[in-house]
Order: structure tokens, then C-alpha cells, then sequence
């Protein structure tokens, strides 16, 4: 019966079938699915080209790796309570100085303080933010309002009660208040001398090491040299105003700038502060590695500035 039954097939299959062996028809006879139209006519699917042969194949570029929060969160205890503490030095947080990263009120003043740096509000912390974000609690003087310095009014009439003092968290916000007229005034500024500065980084970077970047910060043309001598390419440059205000040579700026440098698939961040007297050319113009907290602060100092930014 199976023999007949082979010679039907033969019989009505197409003439390609013909062709085909005794064996592959005794396949399709016990598995049809096998030899079913779409299924390539019984013959075995041709396989695919293995990825990377020819035949014009784009080779797929690796993905850049994920930013690193784990260091951070599991760092020692000492060093997370100081990022707490730099956050309540920020008036970001107000919650316990106890180490944990995790909590809701911690969070949010990571996130409060990633915004006002234009960076993605995560929440979580990679090393070089741990490290700026201490860097700058260094720099922002803690300000305690000694009550007994505040001014009392006169008592209008004998039996008037005595005025109440204000209190210290009182004092704070008033000078907060002052302090954040004093930069609002002098932002349209900054911001404009700091994207001037990004421009003419790029700029530099563009032309392969030409330009007044290199010419006025001797410094960063020196960082740029040995950046590209170590096979490393320059990527996003991003500015963050460190300090602005009146100094004796004119308005004085300090701006932290975040570079980031690619060697194939590492992916570095460089944190340089750029200082300089506003003119053209810019004066007095100096770069400083963002850890440098006291070459910073001497230079400020030897300008006479006055900030209208702390």
C-alpha cells in the first residue's frame, strides 16, 4: 500500500518533484507538513548567512555602557552621609544625615540638584556627580545668622510689646532672597559669557587644536594635546556657572565645565573650571581641575571679586 501510494505522489507532483530522490519522497509521504507549498517544494530552507560574512552586513555599533550608580550607593557609610550633608549645604535636603541614598527625601534633592544642573534628573548618583556635588558644597560658605545682630524697633508706647527677633531659619530666607535678586540680575550675563566660552571650546576642538580657546587657556590646550595623544577623542562639552560678579579688572566669571572624552567604548567625564576677566580677549584666564577648590577660591580672591552668584 505504501507503495502504491508513493506512486501517486509521482504522478501529480510537478515536474521539479520529479527530479526529486526516492528518499525525499518517502519523506514528504510520512511528514507532508514537511513538503507543504511556502516550505521550499520539500527541499531543506535555505540557511541564513551567518552575521559578520559578506553580502553587505552593517556591523552593529556596541551600545554605550550604562551609567555606574552602584559605586556610589554601596559606598562606605561615612561617604554617603557627606553627600547628605552636601545637599543640606545646597538647601536641597532637610531630611536625617543617616547614609541612605534610597529614601524619598534624598532622591528628591539629587533630582533637585541634577536639574539646576541641566543633567538627567535620576534621582541616583554616578562617581563624578558624588564628586561634584561635594565639590560644590565646599565651595558655598555656610551662613549662620547670629540673632543679636538684628535690630530691634523702638517700642511705639510704654506698654507696646517688644518686637520679636527673627529668628535664625527667618534670617536665612531673607538672605536667600537677597541673594537669589542679586543672580537674577546678573544671569542673562553669566549665561552669555558661558556659551560664548562652550563656543569657542568646540570650535577648538573642531579645528583640531586651532583657535583663542588654546590661545587665552594655555592649560586646556595642554589637557587637548594629551587627550589626543592618549588615542581619545573629545565629545560633549557642557558648561555649569560656578561664579559670577564685579572684580577690579572688570566682571570676573567662573564656569565648571564637564567634558567628555571617548576611547572606543570607554567613556570618560573631565571636570576643568575655566576662570577668566570678561574682555576681548578675555584677562587674567586660568584653568583649574574641579577638585582644585583652593586655586579656585585664591583666584576669585586675587580679582577682587564680588559675586553676585553665592
Amino acid at each position: 500500500m505504501r507503495f502504491r501510494a508513493v506512486l501517486a505522489i509521482l504522478a501529480f507532483a510537478p515536474a521539479v518533484a520529479l527530479a526529486q530522490s526516492a528518499g525525499e519522497v518517502e519523506r514528504c509521504f510520512q511528514n507532508p507538513a514537511a513538503c507543504a507549498p511556502g516550505a521550499g517544494g520539500g527541499a531543506p530552507a535555505a540557511q541564513a548567512p551567518a552575521a559578520g560574512g559578506g553580502g553587505g552586513h552593517t556591523a552593529t555599533r556596541p551600545a554605550a555602557p550604562a551609567p555606574d550608580y552602584t559605586t556610589v550607593l554601596q559606598s562606605a557609610d561615612p561617604d554617603r552621609r557627606k553627600i547628605q550633608e552636601s545637599l543640606r549645604t545646597l538647601d536641597k535636603y532637610n531630611g536625617p544625615i543617616d547614609g541612605n541614598l534610597q529614601s524619598d527625601a534624598t532622591i528628591k534633592a539629587i533630582q533637585d540638584w541634577q536639574k539646576g544642573r541641566g543633567t538627567n534628573p535620576v534621582g541616583k548618583l554616578t562617581p563624578q556627580e558624588a564628586q561634584q556635588l561635594n565639590a560644590e558644597a565646599a565651595r558655598t560658605p555656610i551662613r549662620r545668622v547670629d540673632p543679636s545682630t538684628q535690630t530691634a524697633t523702638a517700642p511705639a508706647a510704654p506698654t507696646s510689646p517688644q518686637p520679636t527677633p527673627k529668628s535664625n531659619a527667618d534670617a536665612l530666607k531673607d538672605l536667600q532672597a537677597r541673594l537669589a535678586e542679586r543672580r537674577k540680575a546678573a544671569e542673562p550675563k553669566a549665561e552669555a559669557a558661558a556659551q560664548s566660552l562652550i563656543r569657542d571650546l568646540k570650535a577648538y576642538v573642531a579645528a583640531d587644536g586651532k583657535g583663542v580657546a588654546g590661545e587665552q587657556f594655555a592649560d586646556f590646550a595642554k589637557w587637548y594635546s594629551d587627550t589626543k595623544a592618549a588615542g581619545r577623542a573629545v565629545g560633549e562639552i557642557a558648561p555649569v556657572i560656578d561664579d559670577y560678579g564685579d572684580g577690579k579688572a572688570g566682571a570676573a566669571m567662573a564656569s565648571e565645565v564637564l567634558i567628555e572624552t571617548k576611547k572606543g567604548a570607554s567613556n570618560h567625564s573631565q571636570c576643568l573650571v575655566f576662570a577668566w576677566v570678561e574682555g576681548n580677549p578675555r584677562k587674567n584666564s586660568q584653568v583649574f581641575s574641579c577638585d582644585d577648590i583652593a586655586g579656585v577660591e585664591k583666584w576669585k580672591t586675587d580679582q577682587s571679586l564680588k559675586s553676585a552668584w553665592r
